[in-house]
């Protein structure tokens, strides 16, 4: 019988009960046992979790959405430029429909709630090393009923979340190195995917239904 082939993992989650969670999960025997697991790094945040990603360039990289410092969507981007072999597999207690469009349109290549069955994401582990992408089912009816109007670009989320922070024009240009007038055309561009007419309405919309991770 032939060895089983090493992956090497980071783990990106706040919370250690988590991080441990899907250590345990990984030592254990799934379905198909070609593959074991080594975890090479954790992260607590989001910062972190790109710092040990570009150093260790792991075939996997378990990911939560929802960390300080860095989101979800803004952590795919730049990894998909930087370590663009590794698959990143979403494990999230967000269920917002915007958030998860966001990702998936983003490239994660799993998608998949704290809530459901680990033996179940266990067993697809091994299909997305393959090169497959796998949205688990309760996750796949959230963003089948997500209005393709409501889709925003990472560019909109980002400005949308300095928004609900409080953040004026100026401050957002300046943060994310755009001019005012490219700001103000972002939000303009997000009111009317949003169908909502002032800046109160705006955040009020993306609070409420999860639109953005706030920072």
């Amino acid at each position: 019988m032939d060895a089983a082939k090493t992956i090497e993992v980071v783990i990106a989650d706040d919370h250690e009960i988590i991080r441990d969670a899907i250590t345990e999960l990984l030592s254990q025997p799934g379905n198909r046992g070609e593959y074991q697991y080594n975890v090479v790094a954790y992260a607590s945040n989001g910062l972190e979790a790109l710092a040990q990603t570009k150093a260790h360039k792991p075939q996997i990289l378990f990911l939560d959405v929802s960390m300080p410092f860095a989101n979800g969507s803004e952590i795919v981007h730049d990894l998909k430029r930087w370590s663009p072999e590794t698959r990143i597999i979403v494990f999230t207690g967000v269920v917002a429909s915007g958030v998860l469009a966001s990702l998936v349109e983003q490239g994660v290549d799993g998608l998949f709630s704290k809530g459901s069955s680990v033996n179940s994401m266990r067993d697809q582990i091994p299909l997305i090393v393959e090169g497959g992408r796998v949205v688990e089912t309760s996750l796949m009816s959230v963003l089948k009923a997500h209005s393709q109007k409501e889709r925003l670009t990472n560019r909109e989320q980002q400005v949308l979340a300095k928004i609900v922070a409080g953040k004026s024009n100026k401050e957002i240009a300046a943060e994310l190195f755009l001019s005012p007038k490219t700001v103000d055309k972002h939000r303009t561009s997000m009111m009317q995917k949003l169908d909502v007419h002032s800046v109160a309405q705006l955040m009020a919309k993306a609070i409420r239904d999860g639109l953005v991770i706030a920072e």
